[in-house]
């Protein structure tokens, strides 16, 4: 059982973040303010990073060559993993004085592990560490590790793929292909059952898969912040971009 006296600093930890990030969120409205929401999403934050795709070019390694574009690859079968490259995260929407600024975080701290059998991708986990996800402003980022995620609590966050995702044709070096696929995301220990958007491309070597995956976050009982004069949207979007190497 936890004394009183031992959950006092674990309190005082949680003041101290809400406090910081009211601070931050109050000079950004001054600014706002002074400004204008406009120049502050534009000028101040700047526009938001780019929503994640596959690139179309070579991985860069040396062998084995990849086959022409257009060639079909020998074989996907077998397992794939994660390689540097790989990152996953969120985009949401706050809301300034009646004016959305995109807010983006990101974490290079991603992990994944995918089966491949004929045309068909069996099985696949992909998992995140929360609370290394992190935007332009660290205040924003204390808040969300601390209150919204509690990433104490809940470290990490899981992709599980439920159903088989199948094309009709084996891959081609070099072209990009979109699929959908239906897993369970836990997220601040919850699991639903959601379906991602995926992009998928492919140089012969090596495999990216692009994607985002709608939330709302009440689902998960993450509570979106508002203060009156800013807000965050209620829903959002896990995104990730996963750069997959063949298991040795």
């Amino acid at each position: 059982m936890t004394s009183p006296s031992s959950s006092r600093p674990r309190a005082r930890r949680r003041l101290v973040t809400v406090l910081v990030v009211a601070a931050v969120l109050v000079v950004a409205a001054g600014a706002a303010a002074v400004f204008g929401p406009a120049f502050y999403r534009d000028v101040i934050v700047g526009a938001a990073p780019a929503a994640p795709t596959v690139s179309s070019g070579s991985s860069g390694a040396s062998e084995p060559a990849a086959p022409p574009a257009g060639d079909p690859l020998v074989t996907l079968d077998g397992s794939w993993v994660s390689a540097p490259g790989s990152y996953a995260g969120y985009r949401v929407d706050e809301v300034l004085n009646g004016t959305d600024v995109t807010v983006v975080g990101r974490t290079e701290t991603v992990t994944a592990d995918v089966r491949v059998d004929g045309t068909s991708v069996t099985a696949g986990t992909v998992t995140v560490d929360v609370a290394s996800i992190a935007t332009d402003e660290g205040a924003r980022d204390a808040y969300f590790r601390s209150n919204a995620l509690q990433a104490s609590l809940f470290p990490t966050a899981t992709f599980t793929l439920t159903e088989p995702v199948t094309t009709a044709t084996a891959p081609r070096a070099g072209e990009t292909t979109t699929a959908t696929a239906t897993g369970d995301l836990t997220l601040h220990g919850v699991t639903r059952s959601v379906t991602a958007t995926l992009e998928v491309g492919f140089d012969g070597r090596t495999a990216e898969v692009a994607g985002s995956i709608p939330v709302t976050f009440a689902d998960y009982d993450v509570e979106a912040p508002s203060l009156g004069f800013v807000r965050v949207e209620p829903q959002g979007f896990v995104e990730f971009h996963l750069v997959l190497d063949r298991a040795s």
